[in-house]
């Protein structure tokens, strides 16, 4: 008897593995509905080094026209499209931590958390806002209608510019969330609304033109879901996604249906949270491509990277794998913004700037685990016997030479819902030009609700769209 294995599908480690234990580790689902394969998984994209900046650690960036200035260390840098590096004048008052960044088209306002500094796009140089005014102590910027916009100081309030120059505030210019008695501590500019989040709700204001500051808050929204973590809230898909939490709990991943939060986290990823010693660090960016639009959301502490894609839904894990001991961490992308086309990302740790490249396999020539685990097999209850699997995926595409000349994929099983693994079986991908080989695996064993898992670190392309295994039903 042969059996269709639905290896497709998102990143879901139930609490009881009997129930769930699926893992989606480096790779994605595409749906492909009018296609032979209605469900495809890719690999995530590599990591393709563009330049090195002097100084380490990406802390911020954001495009303005043809240039992306990028924050790294204590630094601020204009990045051109041959990747030629400008450092600005100047410097800020701290070396790590992510930065709000914001711009108005001839200036970029920076806030660390500490103080707030101008960038002159045409002058380019850094300089500290000495305005008395200036509410330092901000952690979040944005820019609406001429003005910019901070919060983020452990107060109610938000605070805005003299129009069109961040070197300029008004002390008197500044209005309080009040709907809730909760702490601002993060906001958000989204068609031409102002979200002001608290730690257990949310306000939306708009632009009215008068007054100071010139917002008034929307008399018919207000949302009871606060945020847990500033730095995770972002844009994407035509709205707004965020961690959130409130007076009821924390850990689910929010997006705004109009201003309804819809909840997409699944139970799984609220599980994986749940465990995690601190989750008010963490943080996110948001990318669209080819069709994907992917929210990345990192907790550095634990060292994990979840991403959204809400294209299909499903989650998928992203990590980067030391080559040294093979250990798992967090995905080395910190930061991102779109130059010439390229989308760019800093590394969290170093001075690297990578575009994300599906074309290009490896990590800056560091080997990417890409991993998918099933469902357990639980059609047939009884003891069953294993003869031969065959993973159905894009075989010849093996390199010229070097690792990935014979690309493998690493399989093994599990009789007890992923609690315990077989050794590693190797199945060949087949070299360069060998699109006719089969990925198969004989003699099995036996057991009932098997775990299948894949795996694979060559440099070479990662297309999977299923499995079959042949199997004989035992009598018991």
């Amino acid at each position: 008897m042969r059996i269709n294995i639905p290896f497709v599908g998102q990143a879901y480690e139930a609490r009881s593995p009997y129930a769930d234990s699926e893992r989606t580790l480096n790779c994605y689902v595409e749906q492909n509905p009018t296609t032979k394969a209605p469900l495809v998984l890719y690999g995530t994209p590599g990591l393709k080094r563009a330049t090195t900046l002097p100084t380490p650690g990406c802390r911020g960036m954001i495009t303005v026209g043809t240039r992306a200035w990028v924050v790294y260390g204590d630094k601020v840098y204009r990045i051109s499209p041959d990747y030629t590096i400008r450092e600005q004048t100047g410097f800020l008052g701290t070396t790590s931590g992510l930065v709000g960044i914001a711009s108005n088209g001839t200036q970029l306002l920076i806030v660390d958390g500490l103080f707030g500094y101008v960038v002159d796009i045409s002058a380019q140089t850094v300089t500290r806002i000495s305005d008395v005014d200036f509410p330092n102590g901000v952690t979040n910027a944005d820019y609406m209608d001429g003005y910019f916009i901070v919060n983020g100081n452990g107060t109610q309030q938000f605070y805005t510019s003299e129009l069109l120059d961040g070197g300029l505030w008004d002390g008197t210019d500044f209005a309080s969330s009040e709907g809730s008695p909760d702490t601002a501590v993060g906001l958000i500019v989204d068609h031409r609304e102002l979200w002001l989040f608290g730690s257990n709700s949310a306000e939306i204001w708009v632009s009215t033109g008068e007054g100071s500051p010139p917002f008034a808050r929307s008399a018919n929204a207000f949302v009871e879901h606060g945020c847990i973590a500033h730095r995770t809230i972002k844009k994407l898909d035509n709205t707004i996604f965020w961690l959130g939490g409130d007076d009821r709990g924390y850990g689910v991943v929010w997006r705004a249906d109009g201003y309804n939060p819809s909840r997409v986290s699944t139970h799984a990823l609220e599980s994986a949270i749940a465990g995690y010693s601190v989750v008010t660090d963490a943080q996110a960016f948001t990318y669209n491509q080819e069709g994907h639009a992917f929210y990345v959301l990192t907790f550095p502490t634990e060292g994990k990277t979840w991403v959204y894609d809400a294209a299909t839904g499903g989650w998928h894990e992203r990590s980067y794998r030391d080559p040294l001991n093979g250990t798992l961490t967090r995905w080395r992308a910190s930061c991102h913004c779109v130059l010439n086309g390229k989308h760019l990302v800093g590394d969290f740790e170093d001075g690297r700037l990578y575009e994300l490249d599906l074309n290009y396999y490896s990590d800056d020539g560091d080997p990417i685990l890409r991993l998918r685990a099933t469902q357990a097999q639980a059609e047939v209850q009884e003891r069953v016997f294993y003869n031969w699997l065959q993973v159905d995926m894009q075989t010849g595409v093996g390199l010229t030479l070097g690792q990935g000349s014979d690309p493998k994929l690493m399989m093994r099983y599990s009789n007890d819902g992923g609690q315990s693994w077989s050794d590693l079986r190797d199945g060949s991908l087949g070299a360069i030009g060998d699109y006719s080989g089969r990925c198969k695996y004989n003699r099995l064993g036996a057991g009932r609700n098997r775990v299948w898992e894949v795996s694979m670190t060559d440099p070479v392309k990662f297309a999977l769209v299923g499995a079959v295994v042949d199997v004989d039903k035992g009598t018991s």
